[in-house]
């Protein structure tokens, strides 16, 4: 028995057990609710029914898998285990800032925001299981797995929404710290291109510039603002960007950077292959073994009271490191 508590209310029933099932077939899912198993208060249901606060709900049994799913879910209240049926860690990450309705932390490179797509968990999973008090912990967007710097996690259900609409009506403010290569000229502000979504003959998955004419083609708008130009004896000048993106298309600053003939250094999708491996070889301060993108500041709304909160994630130790060691150009 799964007593509903107040943040799912108003949640359809399906889109709720296909959370809480991870793991379970969908079609199994849709079947033991039309078969009437799934009960509401003792009363059959439907898919699209609605939730309430306080609703007991009824469940079959379910195969061996999902009841594991389901016992480590009560351990952190809300789904700290993998499609891979490992149990997250716990952990914490550095807090940039926290109340009752959200909280913001400085993600790591290298960790991804949440498990899937042949990663076992992420921050967020991580996070539930550091947090077992909280009934709830949602992501409102995500970064990329090699970007570091602000993410938001809600706390509770009205403040995802409210937020995830700030960001879809680009209510909020994004600025990026990108270091890419060469000169990138003054005179370039404005990335106003089409990006599609491509899958390659070996699977991997990219993103390309399009014609605006395509038919699957998605409008991404970046602004670019040169922070800082500077220069590596071994590599050359390089360029410490500001992108804000007034839209959030999968790797819209990376591609963006790169059809300008500026990849970001150390993007091993996008990038310059060759210097990316000469500058995991170089010694000392001047090695750089992850790509140089940090989403450096986040401006939104608070959901309560409407303020404007703005936060700002200093660039983690190894790109500051980089950064200082590379000379002002001559």
């Amino acid at each position: 028995m799964v007593t509903v508590d107040a943040d799912w209310a108003g949640q359809r029933l399906d889109n709720f057990l296909l959370r809480l099932l991870k793991g379970v077939p969908k079609t199994h899912v849709y079947r033991i609710i039309r078969s009437g198993e799934v009960r509401i208060n003792k009363a059959r249901v439907s898919a699209d029914t609605r939730l309430q606060a306080g609703d007991q709900l009824r469940l079959p049994p379910v195969r061996t898998s999902a009841r594991a799913e389901l016992k480590a879910r009560e351990i952190s209240r809300h789904g700290a285990m993998s499609s891979t049926g490992l149990v997250a860690p716990a952990r914490q990450f550095p807090l940039l800032y926290e109340d009752e309705q959200l909280l913001a932390v400085n993600k790591p490179a290298g960790v991804a925001v949440h498990g899937g797509s042949g990663v076992a968990f992420g921050v967020i999973e991580q996070l539930r299981m550091a947090r077992p008090a909280e009934k709830f912990l949602e992501l409102v967007h995500r970064l990329d797995r090699e970007t570091s710097g602000v993410l938001l996690v809600a706390k509770k259900r009205m403040a995802l929404k409210n937020l995830q609409e700030q960001f879809r009506e680009r209510d909020t403010d994004k600025v990026y710290l990108a270091l890419v290569q060469g000169h990138w000229p003054d005179r370039l502000k404005v990335l106003d291109q089409y990006l599609l979504k491509v899958t390659r003959e070996d699977g991997e998955r990219r993103v390309s510039i399009v014609s605006k004419d395509h038919p699957q083609a998605m409008r991404a708008l970046s602004l670019v603002k040169v922070q800082q130009r500077l220069n590596l004896a071994e590599v050359g000048e390089l360029s410490l960007l500001q992108v804000t993106i007034r839209t959030g298309r999968t790797h819209q600053i990376r591609v963006h950077l790169a059809g300008a003939g500026h990849p970001i250094v150390g993007d091993d999708k996008y990038g310059d292959f060759e210097l990316n491996r000469r500058l995991q070889k170089m010694p000392g301060q001047a090695m750089l073994s992850r790509m140089f993108l940090h989403a450096w500041q986040l401006q939104f709304n608070h959901p309560v009271d409407r303020k404007r909160i703005a936060l700002q994630a200093a660039l983690p130790a190894e790109l500051k490191q980089f950064i200082d060691h590379a000379s002002p150009p001559i």
